[in-house]
């Protein structure tokens, strides 16, 4: 197996304030591999976003350790940071208008990061052409809705072949058939080797993705892939059940039996 384009162990991250502090996530563990589309799901405040914008570089844990394409996310300095952003990482932020440049027409955007990222045969219509804005290459980001600035988002994220790319929510403002666009693009990044990790609510995309990981209070509660769904054990060794297993066990309580053939779980019986 390739070594992860991102790694982490036991993170935590916590967001302090006036009226105290927040924990974001909770020990997570996680890595991300090239060559798959991960996708990350959960409810709202489960700490998607928080993890997202760490395996994107763009936050420091607050405790634990992050390795990123061979980076010490914790260690690095700002300068290191704001290299491997520009040119290993495609990121696209939750909301769009953050992930694009105003100044810019559509095509000079792409080919201001491609540059960043080194890349020489890149033709920006072609990467318009992949997100559905091919007719859009000359205008300014003022000029597109808020969907078009969403796709002009992911198509700057996937130009220049960045070796992991990172988004958050890209098909939120989409109806079905422009996100359907997106996830092939972003589907087809995933199958030219890059390390491919986003957030999402939609079940349709959830099914298209090669591993799906649901977060629940800030920890990771399943990981699914085209072949089973396992629960995770953390590092203090507490089972994080699946939402579905979970609810087979109402008292929040199972009776855990040791046997020659493996370990069952079941529910405790009803005290008469």
């Amino acid at each position: 197996m390739t070594d992860p384009a991102a790694s982490c162990e036991d993170l935590v991250k916590v967001f302090r304030s006036a009226t105290g502090e927040t924990h974001a996530l909770r020990g997570i563990g996680l890595e991300v591999h090239p060559g798959a589309l991960t996708v990350v799901a959960g409810p709202s405040g489960s700490g998607k976003s928080s993890l997202l914008t760490m395996l994107g570089a763009r936050d420091r844990p607050s405790a634990g350790t992050l390795t990123v394409l061979g980076g010490d996310i914790g260690a690095a300095s700002t300068r290191d940071l704001r290299q491997l952003r520009r040119r290993r990482i495609g990121f696209v932020p939750q909301r769009s208008a953050l992930g694009v440049f105003p100044h810019l027409r559509a095509v000079d955007q792409l080919r201001q990061v491609a540059g960043w990222r080194g890349a020489r045969t890149d033709d920006p219509a072609d990467a318009l052409a992949a997100v559905g804005l091919g007719h859009r290459a000359d205008h300014l980001p003022l000029a597109l809705s808020g969907g078009e600035q969403q796709r002009l988002a992911v198509a700057l994220a996937l130009a220049g072949s960045p070796a992991l790319i990172v988004a958050d929510e890209p098909t939120a403002e989409l109806d079905h058939a422009n996100a359907d666009v997106v996830v092939d693009a972003l589907l087809a990044a995933a199958a030219a080797g890059a390390a491919v990790v986003i957030s999402s609510h939609d079940e349709r995309i959830m099914h298209r993705a090669d591993r799906l990981l649901r977060l629940r209070h800030g920890v990771l509660s399943s990981e699914t892939t085209r072949r089973d769904t396992t629960g995770v054990i953390d590092a203090t060794g507490r089972l994080q059940l699946p939402p579905a297993v979970l609810d087979l066990f109402p008292s929040r309580r199972v009776v855990v039996e040791i046997g020659a053939d493996g370990v069952r779980l079941r529910a405790p019986e009803e005290e008469s």
